[in-house]
């Protein structure tokens, strides 16, 4: 349920001027350009943390656009390289045209995950709404099919469907398949997703389980103490933790830039001490850095999709110290 507060403040919020909404944004966006971007992870690099790199965009309107996207995440693709990060990559599909063109979309990511591959590293696919859930999954699949192994999805606990998309994804892709699991920004029906927050939050755990189950890599990304401290547990009693090479008979070999069979990761400017606490107790943790000039567009999208974001930024706007980059 959606408090009133929240709603307000996304109400104000949005009605704001611009430079009033970057001001804002600035701790959740490294900024317009990948220079910023490279600044904030060599910052946080000081903080052992390891990052997942997002260039602002989707959703795009023509074909022609998709080539800004493969450009600018071959600059990425270079700088990670050049500046020796622990990086690897975020992409939306629909940026890349899943929604225009399924086939030539698929064409795109495919080029990006090669180029990605030459490079030894990988790519995430965002999950978008549910328009694309099955389309996301299936380029995973696709793609493992020719050999690239180097990527995988997103899955979204909130969606009653995805204890199913895990099943379906082992039984394909065995333990390399290779998941981020989070509740997920996007509030969909009722009809398809739980609304309530304890029902997402034991949805969540769920998923976690039947990952860790199946042998796979599981990247835990919540800011929410009952998701985290379940998924304590939950590693605890599969044998994994910090420092452990992965016990399970079951799972993938150790991938490059990727922690022992799972990971921590988190929003750029949500939840530092938190994210700082779990790296000094020897979790690899990952922080989520998006940039580039769409960033009043996603700043506004992400406010719009999931209201409750509204009471986060009001918080972190009246009592900054409580939650420190």
């Amino acid at each position: 349920m959606v408090s009133w507060f929240s709603k307000s403040i996304v109400a104000l919020t949005i009605r704001m001027p611009k430079w009033f909404v970057g001001w804002v944004s600035r701790r959740y966006v490294a900024g317009p350009s990948l220079n910023d971007a490279v600044k904030i992870m060599n910052r946080l690099s000081k903080e052992n943390a390891c990052f997942t790199v997002d260039v602002l965009g989707e959703e795009i309107t023509s074909l022609e656009e998709a080539q800004f996207f493969l450009d600018e995440y071959l600059a990425v693709i270079e700088a990670i390289r050049e500046n020796n990060l622990d990086a690897n990559l975020s992409i939306k599909p629909t940026a890349f045209g899943l929604l225009i063109d399924e086939k030539q979309g698929m064409k795109n990511i495919e080029t990006l995950v090669r180029m990605a591959n030459e490079q030894d590293l990988f790519v995430r696919l965002d999950m978008e709404d549910y328009r694309v859930t099955t389309a996301t999954i299936q380029v995973v699949l696709d793609l493992h099919k020719q050999g690239l192994t180097n990527v995988g999805t997103v899955l979204q606990g909130r969606l009653f469907r995805t204890l199913d998309d895990i099943n379906h994804l082992e039984m394909e892709l065995g333990p390399a398949a290779d998941y981020r699991i989070c509740k997920g920004i996007y509030l969909e029906s009722e009809d398809i997703a739980f609304t309530s927050y304890q029902d997402i939050v034991d949805s969540t755990n769920a998923c976690i389980d039947r990952m860790l189950e199946a042998g796979s890599y599981c990247s835990i990304a919540s800011h929410d103490i009952p998701v985290i401290e379940y998924a304590k547990s939950a590693l605890e009693s599969h044998g994994m933790g910090p420092n452990i090479p992965d016990p399970r008979p079951n799972a993938a070999p150790l991938r490059n830039a990727k922690g022992p069979g799972y990971e921590f990761q988190m929003l750029l400017g949500v939840r530092g001490p938190l994210r700082r606490k779990l790296a000094k107790n020897g979790h690899r943790t990952r922080v989520y850095v998006p940039y580039g000039e769409k960033w009043y567009e996603y700043s506004i999208r992400r406010l719009q999709e999931n209201p409750t974001l509204g009471t986060q930024y009001a918080k972190a706007f009246l009592m900054p110290w409580t939650n420190r980059p």
